[in-house]
């Protein structure tokens, strides 16, 4: 997080189903945080943000980065998060909102008496970033390249430009291949309403459930079990869903020592996946959506 940013903290509000029977978060209720801390909490009143949106540029998510601690946690405990966000330019000339969120938690158990001195440590963390476009403006015009509009947005930061789809797909430098490459998960996906959202199409965070699964299925087919959860999740948006399209997982599952990889936020991971999500109906096609996950037990 910039140590020169905007704050802004907010209560997370925690489904029963956002902790795992060992007390851990998983990993698509850590950008609920995003919502109190940087969209409500701070972005609504930046006058230059309000003008992006009156002009129809919106910042669409290009990547999530997500990262949940060992816990344990209660499905009843107050979660409360820090929020941060900058506007920088990428080197490939996007204008881009980066956002970034850490999770507090008190450590407990949801059944037995809470305790009111619980130290609250860390839940997990997120980073997020958005490509500034115009998603309503008719094709060929919705790149944006220029704040040319009434108050708009003074951005001086620049920045890297994003790293490739194909990157974040990869094995780690660390990994030892499991499967000898890229193999396509047995099951189909069907993306119905139940996956949508108001920019009618398949929200951000299905997705993370999508490659989860398919993972678990693979780690069985593997004789590993299914008995771990993901832990890291880098995750690239190339392309929507729609409602009504069947899509496939592609992935590559993989095998590491610790190292880099792990350290004392997430646990020892054990296993990994590399994975895309391509159109079941043009599967040579490039995919829609590039992720890396990785697990502990």
């Amino acid at each position: 997080m910039p140590t020169t940013a905007p704050r802004s903290s907010g209560r997370v509000p925690l489904r029963f189903e956002d902790v795992t029977q060992d007390g851990r978060l998983v990993l698509e209720a850590l950008p609920t945080a995003l919502g109190p801390t940087i969209w409500r909490g701070l972005l609504d009143k930046d006058p230059g943000v309000r003008a992006c949106y009156k002009n129809g540029v919106f910042p669409i998510i290009s990547r999530l980065v997500l990262e949940g601690t060992p816990g344990p946690f209660s499905a009843n405990g107050r979660v409360e998060a820090e929020g941060s966000y900058r506007l920088a330019r990428a080197d490939d000339g996007r204008f881009m909102l980066e956002v970034w969120a850490d999770l507090y938690a008190p450590i407990g158990h949801t059944h037995g008496a809470a305790s009111a001195d619980a130290p609250k440590i860390l839940a997990g963390r997120v980073l997020g970033e958005h490509v500034f476009t115009r998603p309503f403006a008719p094709p060929g015009e919705r790149r944006v390249t220029a704040f040319d509009f009434e108050g708009a947005p003074d951005v001086n930061e620049t920045r890297p430009a994003a790293p490739s789809f194909e990157s974040i797909a990869s094995l780690p430098e660390a990994a030892t291949p499991i499967d000898a490459g890229p193999r396509a998960d047995p099951t189909p996906i069907v993306f119905g309403l139940v996956h949508s959202d108001g920019n009618m199409h398949v929200n951000s965070l299905a997705y993370l459930r999508v490659f989860e699964e398919a993972a678990l299925r693979r780690f069985v087919e593997l004789g590993r079990g299914a008995l771990v959860l993901a832990r890291r999740m880098d995750i690239a948006y190339r392309k929507p869903c729609f409602a009504g399209q069947t899509m496939r997982v592609v992935q590559q599952a993989f095998e590491t020592d610790g190292g880099d990889l792990s350290g004392d936020l997430s646990g020892d991971l054990s296993m990994g996946v590399a994975s895309v999500l391509v159109d079941a109906a043009a599967p040579d096609a490039r995919p829609h959506v590039f992720a890396r996950m990785t697990f502990a037990r």
